[in-house]
């Protein structure tokens, strides 16, 4: 990973407003809250590629660059950095509009790996990548 980058690297996977109830008194909001952003827009991605179930396995070198602040405009970026037999890996990029559609700044990036399952939980194959 690199730092932050002057555009988006991946495909727009979901966007949502930071609410209040998910701040600490500065007005900052959590990590964790950006963590579960990123790893819904993740599982989509993986599911689209999985065209199935897929768990998370991983989460590597997450790394927050700048804050989240209550109104901001959070826009997840997902990539299919990485697929094998049964996982794939995806670069996962955050990105928020200030004031509700001004200056946008990257504010977190990771890896995600996923496993694709099947209705057991068991791992599966991933379906040939289509062309």
């Amino acid at each position: 990973m690199t730092e932050a980058s002057a555009g988006p690297r991946g495909q727009l996977t979901t966007r949502t407003i930071a609410m209040p109830a998910d701040a600490n008194p500065s007005g900052d909001i959590f990590g964790g809250w950006v963590l579960s952003q990123m790893d819904l827009a993740a599982g989509i991605c993986a599911g689209k590629r999985a065209r199935g179930r897929v768990a998370t396995i991983a989460i590597d070198a997450m790394k927050f660059i700048k804050p989240v602040f209550v109104g901001d405009v959070m826009s997840v970026y997902a990539v299919l950095a990485r697929s094998g037999r049964t996982s794939m890996t995806l670069h996962i990029e955050a990105w928020a509009e200030r004031e509700r559609f001004g200056e946008s700044v990257q504010v977190t990036e990771a890896q995600f790996t996923f496993v694709a399952i099947d209705e057991a939980g068991k791992t599966r194959p991933l379906p040939a990548l289509e062309s």
